[in-house]
């Protein structure tokens, strides 16, 4: 079991900067991914940036250029940084873990709670 907690979430005005944390517990040798998801009302989840532990990196297309992952080396923290927030970034976003056997994902997925990101025009 995994155990997900994110952080950093927040009101900040268009053109600014959040950085979001995701601390993970419990079984982390299991976890072979990371990532950040977000949903905004009536919409459904979408990624938003995904790493792996080969180092593989994955963003959303409407985040290129402007968010970055990162992680530490041992899948106890994992981090989203935010830059040049736009409104359409408003949304709840979730971190996700992945679990992988063999270098393979073999599941299950774990799931933070969410946390609140609000982008003013």
């Amino acid at each position: 079991q995994v155990r997900l907690v994110e952080s950093g979430g927040g009101l900040v005005q268009a053109g600014g900067s959040l950085r979001l944390s995701c601390a993970a517990s419990g079984t982390t040798s299991s976890i072979g991914a990371m990532g950040w998801y977000r949903q905004a009302p009536g919409k459904q989840r979408e990624l938003v940036a995904r790493i792996t532990s080969g180092g593989y990196l994955q963003y959303g297309d409407s985040v290129k250029g402007r968010f970055t992952i990162s992680r530490d080396g041992a899948w106890n923290m994992a981090y989203l940084q935010m830059n040049s927030l736009k409104p359409e970034d408003t949304g709840v976003y979730y971190c996700n873990a992945e679990s992988y056997s063999d270098y393979e994902w073999s599941g299950p997925d774990y799931w933070g709670q969410g946390t609140q990101v609000t982008v003013s025009s």
